[in-house]
């Protein structure tokens, strides 16, 4: 018997379902998590020594795991050009590209679509977490928003920080989307110019339709995804024996 080489290895860490396997998942969507908290945080702040270390050390780490995963795949260059690994090189890039340019604004937007990665922390809750199926649909609902505000917020930044006087940080850009998309309107922070004002628009209409979504999922009653072999409906009572749209009997699974 051989030994185990170091992508055997890497395989069964990534695809094994042995408990090392599944807590260095679970470690991988901790530090999806966490890097997406720092983007957050340090776009809130101003540049710092401290902070471009950070930077340059959390490339080091996503280049790593990166690099792991396309050495797993069994088409690498395929894989590099997936949406998920070209989103993983611009951050990458963007995390970098302070040490020989100035922290230009744009860099925010590219690091926000780490957000975008959040997606991948759902995909293996939803394979390990019952409650997380249970509550799928609110979950996903509240994380469409996030990372909406978010990403938007940056644009936001982009555009009006060399130009409005009252956006100066990430942070006001984070307020004046939030007021825009619930329809607050305070007024103490106004967009300028004609592309400030289409930005406005698209996120007070994005924002009445997004939070309408939200509070519908919220609040309807809880369904259960079981497709009727009949007619196809997905969603039905949880006690439902009947499907409500062709009336043919289920058999709706329970933990019971």
């Amino acid at each position: 018997m051989t030994a185990a080489t170091g992508r055997d290895i890497l395989r069964e860490l990534y695809f094994g379902s042995s408990r090392r396997a599944v807590w260095f998942r679970y470690g991988l969507l901790g530090f999806d998590v966490a890097a997406v908290t720092f983007f957050v945080v340090s776009s809130m702040v101003e540049p710092s020594p401290a902070i471009l270390m950070a930077d340059f050390a959390l490339a080091g780490l996503l280049t790593v795991e990166l690099a792991a995963r396309i050495s797993l795949a069994h088409r690498p260059f395929a894989h590099l050009l997936r949406f998920q690994s070209i989103v993983d090189i611009l951050v990458i890039a963007s995390l970098l590209a302070p040490f020989v340019l100035d922290n230009l604004a744009f860099l925010r937007v590219v690091r926000m679509l780490r957000l975008l990665r959040s997606y991948h922390v759902l995909a293996e809750l939803r394979r390990s977490a019952p409650w997380f199926k249970r509550n799928e649909d609110t979950l996903l609902a509240i994380l469409n928003i996030v990372v909406f505000v978010f990403v938007l917020s940056a644009l936001v930044y982009v555009v009006e920080e060399h130009r409005n006087p009252q956006v100066k940080t990430y942070l006001d850009a984070l307020y004046f989307t939030v007021t825009a998309l619930t329809t607050t309107g305070f007024g103490d922070i106004t967009p300028t110019g004609t592309w400030g004002r289409i930005l406005a628009i698209v996120i007070m209409i994005c924002g009445v339709s997004l939070f309408i979504r939200l509070i519908q999922t919220i609040f309807r009653p809880t369904r259960v995804l079981h497709p009727c072999p009949n007619c196809g409906l997905k969603r039905h009572d949880p006690d439902a024996v009947h499907c409500k749209h062709c009336g043919i009997v289920l058999n709706i699974p329970n933990e019971d």
